[in-house]
């Protein structure tokens, strides 16, 4: 099964695809294009992989680690299928990064990794764009980097584990304007999903909600404001979004900034 989460008809609700439309948790179909698409699942703790394929370490001109590189992201960062990311104007080089997400269904510590799968509620889409004029080291990308608001797209669909049957030999591919630029396969992951897993719980403890952003593979290319860029990944989905410069960004930010002072006064 197919889950989302919406907004319509001023209210938001869970949904699920059925026959290319979206059945409300309250009955009602309505159409893709009739709703605002939010992220499938609220984020809580998300963490996010680095340089976890090799083919995509080696055109960075990295060497592939030897233990998993994680960092954390702040919920601001996430926005919905069909939103807007925002490309400061002054940045020389801002790319997508097409990325399978691991969700989290249940709270647990201490998970081995044959035993992993059974944590997992379920996979959806990231694209965790990056301005690389702001990298500061390899190893711990910075704030500016990776948590800035809107910069990671998240969705349309949260897929059942048990709906996609290998989620480790599954194509992965990115469109900037419809034309293909990058195309990969998570059989190439450095760190495999019960790895990954199996190292964060031994730690810290996994909840509900929780999500793995597990990295991208090689095929970087630049994207630029007006750019539509689709990621798409094998059984899942589709997710859509546009990326837009400062004075769009700031204009719909001040709007949003006088809707939400008018709605707590």
């Amino acid at each position: 099964m197919k889950r989302a989460r919406i907004a319509y008809s001023g209210g938001v609700h869970d949904a699920v695809e059925e026959n290319g439309l979206l059945r409300l948790n309250d009955g009602r179909l309505v159409s893709e294009d009739e709703v605002i698409w939010l992220p499938p699942v609220q984020p809580r703790t998300v963490f996010a992989l680095g340089l976890n394929y090799a083919d995509h370490a080696k055109e960075l001109a990295f060497n592939a680690p030897e233990e998993p590189l994680v960092f954390l992201k702040g919920p601001n960062t996430f926005v919905g299928h069909k939103a807007e990311t925002h490309r400061p104007d002054g940045v020389d080089y801002m790319h997508y990064e097409c990325e399978l997400a691991i969700v989290i269904g249940r709270k647990t510590r201490n998970v081995k990794r044959d035993d992993a799968y059974h944590y997992v509620e379920g996979y959806t889409i990231a694209n965790d764009y990056a301005i690389r004029d702001y990298l500061e080291n390899y190893y711990r990308p910075n704030l500016r980097v990776k948590n800035r608001d809107t910069c990671t797209p998240i969705g349309p669909w949260l897929t059942d584990r048990e709906d996609i049957k290998d989620p480790m030999n599954i194509q992965i591919r990115t469109y900037i304007n419809d034309q293909l630029t990058q195309e990969g396969t998570t059989k190439d992951m450095i760190f495999d999903i019960p790895a990954l897993i199996e190292y964060l719980s031994s730690f810290m403890t996994l909840d509900k909600g929780d999500i793995i952003l597990t990295g991208t593979p090689e095929g970087l290319k630049g994207v630029k404001a007006g750019d539509k860029v689709v990621t798409e990944i094998e059984g899942i989905g589709r997710l859509e979004n546009m990326i837009v410069g400062d004075s769009k960004f700031n204009r719909k930010s001040k709007v949003d900034v006088k809707e939400s002072t008018v709605n707590h006064n």
